[in-house]
């Protein structure tokens, strides 16, 4: 069995870890079970979607198990983020990856020996250290979690190498420990490999289904230029939401973030041609909430944990449906409500089948494995081609792809373009109309007169809204004497929760869902005041 011999902590103790840590009374569908095979020593694989609550699977456990939680990521340029946050929540959090000076790493590894913390998360390349070896060999660890574990295919959208090594790391250990791989988007075909190359032992297997209800879904084939002009006129709609708006290439990206900041927006822009400094300074300002929208490659996002974003818009079409159906799960993590927006052309066909005739393979890659590999992206994208252009319910054309059924109700799913009938027109204003006088489509002065209504669902009675904003500003103001992005001190839904319930005493408080015992002794007298402030 593995951990360490003192009583096996129950799923008591596991909630109870939850609501000090979390602020929840119990667990989200699909994590109750995952925690438990974790806390009797069993092997996982959980494919849970986006905004589910993955991390909790292994967070809570590593608050209970004793020894050392590794969690193995290919995010080392928000670990340092996901350390803060867990630090937030009162859980002992370390990194090692090569962002750690050479004189530091040696103390981080020193300090997990002597006790100093309950989890440490790992890049999967730092496996073949032989100083973090040397390290893994002495430490008792107690579980090993693969974060983003369909990197391990070759069958899924973000390969990594070096999560082929993982197996070999966890059997060179002298004592096994509990193996938990997590994803959120894995096809049939990638769970098998998972299960596979990660070298599963009789894993108590968790598919919670890839349904996001609080996501609404949409695709319109549009020529680049309305494109640009539905994204302009749609963030300008939008002046209080956060949101990412996805470009094929760094030339449009620079486009699209200029002409956002010339309609007055807040904008940040993050491609593969900016310097590492630029990038990361782009991405801090998106995550603490200093600019409103982030315009992208694909570079960005994996393992984004922002919870409060409201809508990811796609200008081009991706490579393939685990792409899409990932860069849109980033929107609306709190599990409110969010917009999905996937705005084509023919163009941008023609421009995949390109890219995909002109793979750089590597060296040694026999011309057999270029066709097969050809031949999966064709497959890959002909999918995508096939969401974009569905005249069937988008909700369960992704879903199906993804192997779950979905009954469509007689009158629609309610939550895609195609079952509601919505069009792209309620953000296309005509030279006609604008010579008409009805509003210019550029300029600051023109954000409270875009005429398109905001979605029915994001609409709120005028006391609340104004007093979620305030709330939002406490945040912010909060998040940065603290140092730590704004979703790590409360999440959206939180807010809103606080502004439903109106709490008035910290025993209130600590009853609304995501204020735990830590969260309520740092900013629960400030919340508290700000809500009952005339």
């Amino acid at each position: 069995m593995a951990g360490g011999c003192s009583p096996m902590p129950t799923i008591d103790d596991a909630r109870a870890s939850l609501a000090e840590h979390f602020g929840y009374q119990d667990f989200r569908p699909g994590q109750e079970r995952v925690i438990r095979a974790i806390l009797a020593g069993r092997d996982v694989m959980a494919v849970m979607p986006t905004g589910a609550g993955k991390s909790v699977c292994y967070q809570v456990p590593a608050t209970l198990l004793g020894g050392l939680t590794l969690v193995v990521s290919p995010l080392i340029s928000l670990m340092a983020d996901q350390v803060r946050a867990l630090k937030e929540a009162g859980i002992r959090g370390s990194f090692y990856n090569s962002t750690l000076k050479p004189h530091v790493r040696p103390e981080v590894l020193r300090r997990a020996l002597a006790g100093w913390y309950d989890l440490m998360y790992v890049a999967p390349e730092r496996l073949s250290d032989p100083e973090f070896r040397a390290f893994a060999a002495q430490a008792q660890v107690s579980l090993v979690a693969v974060d983003e574990a369909h990197c391990v295919s070759q069958w899924g959208q973000d390969f990594r190498p070096a999560y082929c090594h993982i197996a070999e790391f966890v059997d060179s250990l002298p004592r096994r420990p509990r193996l938990a791989a997590l994803t959120a988007t894995a096809t049939g075909r990638v769970q098998d490999d998972v299960r596979n190359l990660l070298g599963l032992r009789d894993p108590v297997v968790e598919v919670s289904g890839f349904d996001r209800p609080n996501l609404a879904l949409a695709s319109f084939e549009l020529t680049p230029k309305r494109r640009e002009l539905w994204v302009t006129n749609y963030v300008k709609a939008h002046p209080h939401d956060t949101g990412i708006v996805y470009a094929t290439t760094r030339k449009k990206v620079e486009q699209i973030a200029e002409e956002l900041r010339d309609a007055g927006a807040r904008v940040a822009a993050y491609h593969a041609g900016m310097s590492d400094v630029e990038r990361t300074l782009s991405q801090e300002a998106f995550v603490n909430d200093d600019v409103q929208v982030m315009v992208a490659t694909n570079a960005f996002g994996m393992g984004i944990d922002k919870s409060n974003v409201r809508y990811v818009i796609n200008c081009g079409l991706p490579q393939s449906l685990e792409e899409y159906y990932q860069e849109a799960g980033r929107a609306g993590r709190d599990g409110e409500p969010a917009e999905c927006y996937l705005l084509w052309s023919r163009g941008d066909i023609r421009t995949c089948h390109f890219f995909i005739d002109n793979i750089e393979f590597a060296e040694g890659v026999t011309p057999r494995e270029q066709r097969l590999l050809r031949e999966r992206r064709e497959h890959l994208l002909g999918e995508m081609i096939g969401y974009a252009m569905s005249t069937v319910c988008l909700r369960a054309r992704v879903l199906r792809y993804f192997g779950q059924r979905m009954e469509v109700p007689e009158g629609g799913c309610g939550g895609c373009s195609v079952c509601t009938g919505q069009t792209p027109d309620r953000y296309l204003r005509t030279e006609r109309r604008r010579a008409a006088g009805e509003g210019r489509v550029f300029g600051v002065g023109d954000v409270r007169r875009v005429e398109a209504p905001e979605p029915e669902a994001w609409v709120h009675d005028a006391p609340d809204e104004e007093l979620f904003q305030r709330l939002r500003v406490l945040r912010k103001s909060l998040a940065d004497e603290a140092h730590v992005p704004p979703y790590v001190v409360f999440s959206d839904r939180t807010l809103r929760a606080m502004v439903r319930n109106r709490p008035r005493t910290e025993e209130e408080l600590l009853e609304v869902p995501g204020v735990g015992q830590k969260k309520l002794e740092r900013y629960g007298a400030a919340f508290l005041e700000e809500l009952w402030r005339l």
